[in-house]
Formats: structure tokens, sequence, C-alpha cells
């Protein structure tokens, strides 16, 4: 019989009041103390920090793992790590539901292909100095996991929810013990990276004299971003935010099937395919974008269902609860081997996409050197919030391309990534050739990407 006062009725409200209580507590500091307001330290990171903290200090004094007492329904770091699992696609499913509005000029593709070049062989030169340290720590460090370096790109390059999908991968497929919460330490460090060196690289370019940095503004709202002509209204038999939830909900549903579908097909590959929930839920989403765009161009039904800023919202909410949650769930008692290795490849992880990503910018995107800097360095330590955080420090309306190459590249970085898949597959048992491919690939990418500058050379030596 269910009673109503019974944990297992409360246990999963106190975890989502956990984690939404400790985003509220993070704004709280972030607002008070101003060496975290100067950090820009996303909210989101600060929350998963409180909460890592106070869980740290429960095992300490009673020797139990917070999240796992009766309180949280006995199982509350399992259920973390299904909510960070969930939010990474729910977040990019919304995302994947916004109109972009404007027909792409040659030069625009070209940008926006040279970005999503950029993201992939940032994942890939991730993945070689990842993987050349813990190959190296391999030698030093009895049965340490060689391959755990590809972490790296996972959680640097796409955030919280990849490295826990890829860490748990290699944790129940390859016996890496502690694997979810190294690829999760990883992506934290990745946050920190992008809020320490974007800090520090505007304050640096700011006392030189070539940054000014963006006004903040009361972040007010015009009429025509919250709601657009041809919409449905904001408050009818059904509210609109209830529209765009039960869109997202669908589409996710969607991708559920095609992945029961595909993991039949391929019983061997179960594992990476639903690890890549959220691109199969973009694909759905995207379907139903166009199916709803068909439909509403032949008049069969009147007005657009989707809204931009209400999908931003949502997306946003997501993202928020799959880092704060993502960092939560984190062991830190499975990890006390691993430290120092970690904070190794969190360094060198910062430093050369750091390297990699000014280098490229400077070469390839001279009208707007430091927007598209900032935004990429943010997105490939973080997520595509982050890069947003830092590019609003100098281009606070967005008037450079910056922003909108975040959106479109994901196109071509899907395609050139994928590779990624198999790769990461094929690490924990061919780690040499692994990285010898690594490396090739990384090499091809960059003849595409700097291809403009490569072959000009060369017509001019002719």
């Amino acid at each position: 019989m269910l009673n109503f006062w019974d944990f297992s009725v409360w246990s999963f409200v106190f975890l989502i009041g956990a984690l939404l209580g400790s985003l509220l507590l993070g704004n709280v500091l972030k607002k008070a103390i101003p060496f975290l307001k100067n950090s820009l330290i996303p909210t989101s990171v600060l929350g998963g920090i409180i909460l890592l903290v106070i869980a740290a200090i429960y095992k300490g004094i009673t020797g139990d793992v917070m999240f796992d007492t009766a309180a949280f329904g006995g199982k509350g770091m399992a259920t973390l790590e299904v909510i960070t699992y969930h939010a990474l696609a729910l977040g990019f499913i919304a995302s994947a539901f916004k109109t972009n509005g404007g027909k792409l000029t040659g030069k625009r593709t070209s940008e926006i292909l040279n970005t999503g070049v950029t993201t992939v062989a940032t994942y890939l030169i991730q993945g070689i100095v990842g993987m050349g340290i813990t190959m190296i720590a391999a030698l030093i460090v009895k049965d340490f996991f060689a391959a755990s370096g590809l972490l790296l790109p996972f959680g640097y390059g796409q955030g919280t929810g990849q490295a826990l999908n890829y860490g748990n991968i290699y944790e129940t497929d390859y016996g890496f013990v502690g694997g979810k919460s190294f690829g999760l330490t990883i992506a934290a460090l990745g946050f920190l990276s992008a809020s320490i060196g974007g800090v520090i690289h505007l304050n640096i370019m700011k006392k030189r004299g070539k940054l000014i940095l963006s006004d903040r503004k009361d972040g007010s709202l015009h009429t025509e971003e919250i709601d657009s002509a041809g919409e449905i209204p904001m408050q009818e038999s059904i509210d609109k935010m209830t529209v765009q939830i039960a869109l997202i909900v669908v589409a996710y549903l969607v991708s559920y099937f095609m992945m029961l579908g595909l993991g039949a097909l391929l019983p061997g590959m179960k594992s990476v395919i639903y690890g890549f929930n959220f691109l199969l839920g973009v694909l759905s989403a995207t379907l139903i974008k166009v199916m709803l765009n068909f439909l509403n161009k032949k008049k069969i039904i009147k007005k657009k269902y989707t809204n931009n800023f209400l999908m931003t919202r949502a997306s946003n909410f997501f993202f928020d609860i799959m880092v704060v949650a993502g960092i939560a769930a984190i062991r830190l008692d499975v990890l006390e081997d691993y430290w120092g290795i970690m904070l190794i490849i969190g360094v060198a992880g910062l430093i050369i996409t750091y390297i990699y990503n000014r280098i490229v910018a400077k070469t390839l995107f001279g009208d707007y050197v430091e927007e598209q800097f900032l935004a990429m360095y943010g997105m490939l330590t973080g997520t595509a919030s982050t890069g947003i955080i830092l590019l609003r420090e100098v281009d606070d309306d967005f008037k450079t391309p910056a922003s909108d190459n975040l959106v479109y590249q994901n196109f071509p970085a899907i395609a050139l990534g994928f590779p990624m898949l198999i790769l990461a597959k094929m690490a924990p048992e061919q780690p040499v050739m692994t990285m010898i491919i690594l490396v090739a690939y990384f090499a091809v990418l960059n003849v595409i990407l700097f291809r403009s500058k490569i072959f000009k050379r060369k017509k001019k030596n002719k």
C-alpha cells in the first residue's frame, strides 16, 4: 500500500529540491562574493560544487554516501547519473527546435564549416593530448586504464553528459573502476578551465587595450523577442510553454524508438548508440520541425507551435540541471589514486584548447577574432552555454556572427565527428592504433580547415 508520508514518495522531490536549492544558493554566492561574480564560473557549476562539498563532509562524518541514504531513495547517485544523461538530450532537443531566419552567403557558409571543422579538430587534439598522458601513466601506474585520456574531448569538448556516457561505457564494458566519476571530474575541470582561462584572457587583452568589454544592460527584452508573429497565443486552452515541453518530450520518445531499433540491428554497438541519445534526439526534433513547417506552409495548421524564446529557456534549464547533477554525482572516494593524473590532463586540456583555438581564430576569423575565440574556447572547455557567457563579455548584442556559428556548426561537426564513435570503442583495446588514427585525422582536418591559406600559397608559388 502506498503511504504518502514514505520516503519512496518524497525521495525524488528531495533530490530535485537539492539540485535546484544548490542552484539558488550558488546564485546568491555569485551575486554576493566579488571574486565569484568576476570569475564567470557558471552558477550551475557552483551549485554542483556546493553539493559535492556537502556530500564529502557528510561522508567524512558518517561514512555513508549522502545521496544513497533513504531520504534520496537509497540510490540517489544512480538517479543523478540518469538525470545527467536525460538532461543532455533534452537540452539539445530544445535547441534543435529553435528556428533561425536569414539566408547564408558563401562567406558565412565557409565560416560555419570552418567552425564545425575547428570543433572536431579540437576534439582530436584534446584526445591526442589526453591519451598521450594516460598511455604514459599506464606505463608507470600499475593497472591504470590507458584509454582514459580519451575522456578529455568528451568532458571538455562535449560536456558533462557525454563525459558520463563514455565514462560509464569504459567502466561497465572495460572494467575502468571509477570511469564515470573520472569523466565527470574532467568535465568539471573543463568548466573551471573555461572560467579561469576566459577571465585571464579578457583581463590581459583589456590591459593591452585590445579589447573593450560590453556594457552590461538591464537584460530587458522586446516583445518581438518573446512572441513572434504567426505563433500560437501565449495562453489559450493549453499554455504555450506546455506545448514546447510536449514537443521536446515527444521528440525524445521518438529518439528512444530509433535507439531501440538501432540497438536491435547492432547489438554490439548498443552502449554507444544509447550514449548518443542527444544526437538522435536532435535528428528526431529536426524531423518534427520540418514536418510542422511543411504543414504550416500547406495551411493545414494555421499557427507556428515552436517559440525560440521558450525553447531557449527550456534548453538552458536542462543544461543547468545536467551540470549541477553531473558534478554532484562525482564519487571523490573512487578517484583518490587518479587526482594527479586528472589535474595534469585538465591543465593540458586548458592549454592546448586555448592555443589551438587562438591560432584558428586569428588565422581564419580576422573580422571578429576575439568574439570567435571566446565563443569557441568556452564551448570546447564547457558547453555552448559557457561559450555564450564568454562571448557576451565582448559582444553583448551578438552583432558578430560568432553566436550563429555556434548554432550552425553542429551540422558539419556531427558529420565530421562521427569517427569519434568508432575510436572511442577502439581505444581500450588498441590504444596505439587509436592514437595513430587520431593524429592522422587531425592532420586531414587541418588541411580542410586551412585550405584557403594552403592552396593560396601553392598558387602564389606557381
